[in-house]
């Protein structure tokens, strides 16, 4: 009876070693078959990987190369010319420069995309495979270059002569142009968000321009001194102000129903003074056309915002 156990002990000691020796087979060649696997699938994925510098360039020329004037103005605002004349302009006078791998031409192009249809940052990586940390590191240069040539791109102020003829400006002598301000929507923090809101509720930062008869600005947000401008009735007559008559007609649209002749000399210098103002409203209704970026709020810090708009009114006057 001994001896039957022994013999039973042996065979299942040997059972045991069996068994284990086909389990760690089994799993040797199962791993062998996912290592296999995993290095037909890497291989395709290799051979299928896209060669990103080829789709920058594509993209690119695109726009400032075989698409012409036609996909450069659809996409930047701004016609091949145009286009080159400020890469030249940023470079040499704006400081911009190539950093990395990003050229001057992919910088500007993609800071105009931006400006001009509200690109999100997701966007524009998508276009130009570019991390979203490039795009907005060279946004923010591309727009410092831009103001730093402020200087060269606002309007000179010249008071209107006193043998000019044009019917709408000949009236005001002196005159340095027409002020106005619009709303452009901001986004703020939930604490500052009291002092953007305006009278209707929105959230807006006010933007104060001044405009030449040229359409162009001559002042965006800042101070004015000497001579006098014109204003709508939001204001009043002043030291440099010259506001129309209360209480008479004045828009344009009024001057166009029923009887068109003034009346009284109060309505002939509204109606006059109308005229050369309504310059700067179509200027405002052209700015926010142009650039989309004005057209809603974006989601830069509110400094970066202001600069924002300060820039849309630079390039409205380069072009």
């Amino acid at each position: 009876m001994k001896h039957l156990d022994k013999i039973l002990m042996v065979v299942a000691y040997y059972w045991m070693k069996r068994q284990r020796l086909c389990n760690f087979m089994v799993m040797v060649m199962l791993r062998m078959y996912m290592n296999k696997r995993n290095r037909s699938i890497d291989d395709g994925f290799h051979s299928r990987r896209v060669n990103t510098n080829v789709v920058k360039q594509d993209a690119l020329e695109s726009i400032i190369g075989s698409g012409g004037d036609r996909n450069c103005i659809w996409e930047l605002q701004m016609n091949l010319s145009a286009f080159s004349s400020l890469c030249e302009l940023l470079q040499i006078q704006g400081g911009l420069n190539v950093n990395g791998h990003v050229s001057i031409t992919e910088q500007i192009a993609t800071f105009l995309m931006i400006l001009a249809h509200h690109r999100k940052n997701r966007s524009i990586q998508v276009c130009f495979y570019r991390l979203g940390e490039i795009i907005s590191r060279y946004f923010n240069k591309v727009l410092c270059s831009i103001l730093r040539v402020q200087s060269l791109l606002l309007a000179n102020v010249e008071p209107v002569p006193e043998d000019y003829m044009d019917p709408r400006w000949k009236w005001f002598k002196g005159c340095l142009r027409a002020l106005d301000d619009t709303y452009i929507d901001v986004t703020v923090p939930e604490t500052d968000k009291s002092r953007y809101r305006t009278r209707k509720g929105r959230i807006s930062t006010n933007v104060l321009g001044v405009y030449n008869r040229d359409m162009n600005f001559v002042y965006v947000l800042s101070g004015w001194e000497g001579s006098y401008y014109l204003v709508d009735v939001g204001y009043t007559n002043g030291r440099s102000f010259l506001a129309p008559y209360r209480g008479s007609r004045y828009h344009v649209q009024e001057w166009t129903q029923g009887n068109r002749v003034p009346r009284k000399y109060k309505e002939y210098f509204n109606k006059k003074h109308s005229s050369a103002r309504n310059v700067i409203e179509r200027c405002f209704e052209l700015l926010k056309k142009r650039w989309a970026i004005l057209r809603s709020p974006s989601f830069y810090p509110i400094k970066t915002q202001n600069h924002i708009i300060l820039a849309c009114c630079l390039l409205q006057n380069f072009i």
